[in-house]
């Protein structure tokens, strides 16, 4: 079990950004607290809710204090970095919980689900990826494989179709990928409505099934994949395979305007200065 709460995690955060040369996405922080806490596997795995684990919830959490600080700074690329305060701050995690809280006037037993500004903004992306993926979680798995068909050809393949081979180590559609209009790679690809965590296993059975077949091969589930999978997934010496998970599913559904509408909310505000200059 994930024993760490979110304000253990500043420094571990911070340490990780330097080591990392001062910035890094989120895999690549979470990567190297990973290492700098030496966490086990069941530790890394623990599940939050949905497809989050503890570690990647606490990990946003802290984050958004270590912004809030002033001790960090991202992109809209997602690309966290180091600010000059950062790089050289003592951490003092009182100090920084005292001064967000004050700021934002947080519940002071920890963070809760509305909040204001920023501070609330890394965690409304949770809950509608976690309403969305119940929603696909409910629907029939060959409903399913047709929305990984249609998401697919949004994202530029061709020739994708579904099929369903016995004995095949789980592949379930195939397309063609063309990149620049020159080169094209044949693909295959599994998709899987989990509700759990696809483990490493999967993906071997998987890479064997797709050896002689395709030149690429995709995992596509609602869930997570374990760490153990995701280096499989990129072990060396052995075809790469690409991973898709829950989240990366919701946002390329909601990046292609698939079932999900983004709706501007209009921020009216009154500047009482006006008036009393008018």
């Amino acid at each position: 079990m994930f024993k760490y709460k979110y304000d253990q995690l500043f420094k571990p955060t911070i340490e990780a950004l330097k080591e990392l040369g001062g910035s890094g996405s989120i895999n690549e922080i979470e990567e190297k607290v990973i290492e700098i806490l030496k966490l086990k596997d069941d530790e890394i795995n623990d599940i939050h809710k949905g497809n989050t684990t503890k570690l990647s919830y606490r990990l946003a959490w802290a984050r958004t204090y270590l912004k809030k600080f002033g001790l960090i700074e991202n992109s809209s690329r997602g690309i966290w970095a180091l600010t000059e305060k950062g790089l050289k701050a003592t951490i003092d995690r009182k100090e920084i919980k005292k001064f967000v809280i004050d700021v934002n006037k947080i519940d002071k037993e920890g963070p809760v689900k509305i909040i204001k500004d920023d501070i609330g903004n890394e965690f409304s992306e949770f809950k509608w990826k976690e309403d969305l993926l119940e929603i696909v979680k409910s629907i029939d798995p060959q409903a399913f494989e047709r929305l990984c068909q249609r998401l697919l050809r949004e994202l530029g393949f061709i020739n994708v179709e579904v099929t369903q081979y016995s004995n095949d180590g789980g592949i379930d559609g195939k397309g063609v990928i063309r990149l620049g209009g020159v080169m094209s790679f044949h693909v295959v690809f599994q998709a899987k409505r989990y509700r759990d965590t696809v483990s490493a296993s999967v993906v071997r059975d998987f890479r064997g099934a797709m050896i002689g077949r395709a030149d690429k091969g995709l995992i596509i589930t609602t869930g997570s994949f374990t760490r153990e999978a995701k280096k499989e997934a990129q072990r060396d010496g052995a075809p790469p395979i690409d991973l898709i998970d829950g989240n990366d599913f919701a946002e390329k559904l909601k990046d292609l305007k698939l079932g999900v509408k983004t709706k501007l909310v209009e921020e009216i505000e009154i500047e009482k200065e006006w008036f009393e200059n008018f």
